[in-house]
């Protein structure tokens, strides 16, 4: 009847038992509730990223009971670029195989981005089935995880333990428990955006800071390779720079994984990977480095390596060199939090060389008016007064009758002579910057020029020595012989030394000229044939000198060219 007892006819104990399955029911669903708000708590306690995504999925796992679970991260192409599980051991995993990438099931979700539940997800018509050593499978659920709108990726739950399938009351639970996801997610995100940032500026103020105070090319190249390599957890960097007049990119510094056997290689300008980069002049991407169509001209210089982010070093349309960063074959392809900090550390990288170059530029003027005015000084009043005193002692050399007073007074004459002749050969390089355009340069100025030169090609400045008359003792063929020489073994400690530091000594002595070009790097092999050491014996046998290769005490390689100077010879001066 409508109005009678509902537990009328029933067992005694029955309606206990009903209150009794009541209150059990009301006693799981608050205590999943205290579960589900302990996940959330959890999740959003730690701030790395990579914590954060593994605690997402092992805390899912135990809300609904599954055995099984994994979170995927949707990359740009729409793959999953990070696959975490859970509850499979890295033994499975490594007879497995690699990490799924978004096909089937769980590309499903990635296409269609919203709950999924199965009881058997092989007869779902997207599954393929299992890989060799893939554990047993059967229930499945899965729920997409959304930041700012956006499908960050996905939750995938499998084998649900006790049941031989997920419910609605599970399904509620993961939901609520991606919305936790996405907060701590966020926060995450923003967390590391802010850590990146203050890497980058950290490491553009040193770059700067190590420019302006004068610190040498190269060792702010290494610097500026090191921060970038650091900041994106590259295994390979890389900076190439154009070489004057060659047409050519040289790899100027190369670290981390085989970086030794890049160093100091030249590739074409417009050319492979490296070239085209160059002359885009903009950032340049590649999931895969090695097979990408641009490498195509330098396929064995990239072999093992696969997602790969170039950007030029320079601002507008002047490139001072490009910046490359790879990664192993399988790492994560850079992403665009990754390149777009890079691309403008490398432009502040450049404006701050353009700020030193401009420094040294007005050092240089600065330096030149000092020359100037130097040179002015030596003519105008040294010269003048030693011409006066030495012909102020000629005269006085009649009045003397005493031998050995009148030889003393003629060697003092000549003493005087020479020293005149030093002072306008010093007066001489000192104003070589001023003949340029009117007459050739001298010897002087050709080693100074050779020595600006090389800086490019070495990363940094030699050192340079220059001893005795050698504006007015130096005959011009023999000038030539010792800037060819100069010229042949910069170019071979660039290409083959690796040097940290080079110095050049050119002496010059009433009887011989002697240039020594030393450096730091590896040294020359033993067994090395190389045809520009050939061509300084035979300059140093057509000058009639001669032409030794040495190791100084602390490694390295010493050059010493040496050629004598007749007497006659200072008649035919080089450059005047």
């Amino acid at each position: 009847m409508s109005g009678g007892d509902p537990d009328a006819g029933l067992e005694p104990d029955e309606p206990s038992r009903r209150l009794q399955a009541r209150l059990d029911a009301a006693r799981g669903s608050r205590d999943r509730i205290h579960s589900l708000l302990e996940a959330v708590l959890s999740v959003g306690r730690e701030l790395e990223l990579a914590q954060v995504l593994r605690r997402i999925v092992q805390e899912a796992t135990v809300l609904v009971d599954a055995e099984y679970g994994a979170l995927g991260v949707v990359g740009e192409d729409e793959r999953l670029s990070e696959f975490i599980p859970v509850g499979v051991s890295d033994e499975q995993w490594s007879a497995i195989g690699s990490l799924p990438v978004g096909h089937g099931l769980l590309g499903e979700l990635i296409r269609h981005p919203e709950p999924l539940r199965l009881a058997e997800l092989s007869e779902h018509p997207a599954s393929y089935g299992f890989p060799a050593h893939h554990p047993q499978m059967h229930s499945f659920l899965g729920v997409p995880i959304r930041v700012r709108g956006q499908v960050f990726g996905n939750l995938y739950l499998t084998q649900k333990r006790g049941a031989a399938e997920f419910d609605a009351e599970d399904e509620s639970i993961l939901l609520t428990l991606a919305v936790a996801a996405s907060i701590a997610i966020e926060n995450s995100r923003l967390y590391e955006e802010s850590r990146r940032r203050a890497r980058w500026l950290a490491a553009g103020s040193e770059v700067t800071n190590s420019l302006l105070s004068g610190c040498p090319r190269a060792q702010v190249l290494a610097l500026i390779l090191d921060y970038a390599r650091a900041n994106v957890s590259a295994d390979l960097g890389v900076i190439a720079v154009p070489v004057e007049g060659a047409g050519k990119l040289r790899i100027a510094l190369a670290t981390g994984a085989e970086g030794e056997r890049l160093h100091g290689a030249f590739v074409p300008m417009g050319g492979g990977y490296l070239g085209t980069a160059f002359t885009q002049a903009e950032a340049s991407e590649s999931p895969d480095i090695e097979n990408d169509p641009r490498s195509t001209a330098d396929l064995a210089r990239w072999a093992g390596f696969g997602p790969a982010v170039a950007v030029p070093i320079g601002s507008g349309t002047v490139v001072r060199g490009v910046l490359l960063l790879t990664r192993r074959k399988g790492g994560n392809v850079f992403s665009r939090e990754e390149s777009e900090p890079l691309t403008a550390f490398a432009h502040q990288a450049s404006l701050a060389m353009e700020l030193a170059e401009r420094r040294k530029d007005a050092e240089r003027t600065a330096l030149l008016e000092d020359r100037d005015r130097i040179a002015r000084d030596l003519h105008d009043l040294a010269i003048q007064r030693l011409f006066a005193t030495g012909m102020s002692l000629q005269g006085a050399q009649r009045f003397v009758t005493h031998p050995q007073a009148e030889q003393r007074l003629h060697r003092a004459v000549d003493d005087l002579d020479t020293t005149i002749k030093i002072i306008r050969s010093t007066i001489f390089g000192l104003r070589t910057h001023d003949a340029a355009g009117t007459t050739p340069p001298g010897l002087r100025s050709r080693v100074a020029q050779s020595i600006e030169a090389s800086t490019r090609l070495l990363g940094f400045p030699p050192a340079l020595r220059v001893e005795g008359l050698v504006e007015t003792h130096v005959p011009a063929t023999l000038a030539d012989h010792v800037v060819a020489v100069l010229v042949e073994t910069l170019s071979n400690a660039a290409r083959y030394a690796r040097a940290q530091s080079v110095d050049v000594h050119l002496c010059v002595t009433s009887e011989c000229l002697t240039l020594t070009v030393t450096d730091d790097g590896a040294g020359i092999p033993r067994d090395a044939r190389y045809s520009g050491l050939e061509n300084l014996d035979e300059r140093a046998r057509a000058a009639g000198g001669s032409s030794e290769i040495s190791t100084p005490e602390n490694g390295g390689t010493r050059v010493t060219w040496s050629a004598p100077l007749a007497p006659e010879d200072s008649a035919d001066r080089s450059g005047q």
